[in-house]
């Protein structure tokens, strides 16, 4: 399930901005991006969002700025310094006679645009959970939202079901005499003579070879019970998932065994609305 969420705040002279994004996954993958500051706290928060955030593809931004008229230079000069002091001795002991902006290459080494960051001590790091805390409630509030909308269409998609399947038994309440006169055209065509009884025999065998009475009972029963999950408590998409495909393995069957044109013409709707609905359970937690 898709998800955001953002807070931001003062802790003590520094502005901290928190984001969390997510992306739909069948684990929780935690990504997390933190200012140098905080790196040290990095397992305990992401055993606090494991605990809170379920699944998903989670990132989770923590950016840090001084705030503002603070002093302090743009560039670490003695990091600075000390590379173009050791490129500078590389370049004469290979070879004095090279012509290169040294100081150009220093510029582009890591760190040397970032002043030192004080670790945050633990009043503040409280501080900057309270902000990731907002973060994650309003996070969890996108996704409440969200999942309001995707019961609503669950359901929606689940009634067209339930109405195929009610035509599907109009149409396989009349099979049986479709078949028999079916079958009575292709005797006559061939000019044979019938015995009755082998006739009805065959006949039964038939029907019974290509009944679909379990089936469509298992389907409904799978399409209730589908309704009564999304009324269940929270975290039920994995169960979402394994009840579709039990609705598709009857679906199957009952195309497979339908043996008539129209009656598979409503299979494939049933077909159509369980994909879209398979797709749409991935975004359910």
């Amino acid at each position: 399930m898709t998800g955001f969420g953002r807070a931001e705040g003062m802790v003590g002279d520094r502005m901290f901005t928190v984001e969390l994004r997510a992306l739909n996954s069948k684990q929780l993958d935690l990504l997390l991006k933190l200012p140098v500051a905080c790196r040290e706290h990095d397992a305990g928060l992401r055993q606090w969002l494991g605990e809170r955030l379920v699944r998903g593809k989670v990132d989770l931004f923590i950016n840090m700025a001084p705030s503002t008229g603070q002093g302090g230079g743009r560039f670490d000069r003695q990091l600075l310094a000390a590379y173009y002091r050791e490129l500078r001795a590389i370049v004469q002991e290979i070879d004095p006679e090279v012509r290169t902006d040294l100081f150009a290459h220093v510029l582009r080494m890591p760190e040397v645009h970032h002043e030192r960051e004080e670790p945050v001590n633990s009043e503040q790091w409280t501080m900057v959970m309270a902000l990731v805390d907002s973060a994650v409630e309003a996070f969890n509030s996108f996704r409440r939202s969200e999942g309001e909308r995707l019961e609503t269409d669950l359901r929606a998609r689940c009634l067209v079901i339930l109405a195929a399947l009610d035509r599907i038994a109009l149409h396989d309440a009349q099979r049986p005499d479709r078949v028999r006169e079916r079958l009575r055209r292709k005797v006559e065509e061939v000019r044979s003579e019938v015995d009755e009884a082998r006739f009805e025999q065959e006949m039964l065998y038939y029907l019974e070879k290509f009944d679909i009475t379990e089936e469509k009972v298992r389907l409904a029963g799978h399409c209730a019970h589908f309704e009564e999950t999304l009324d269940g408590p929270a975290q039920q998409g994995r169960k979402l998932g394994f009840i579709a495909q039990e609705m598709g393995r009857e679906m199957n069957t009952i195309g497979a065994k339908a043996n008539d044109a129209d009656l598979q013409r409503l299979v494939v709707e049933m077909k159509d609305e369980l994909e879209k609905i398979k797709e749409q359970v991935l975004n359910v937690l």
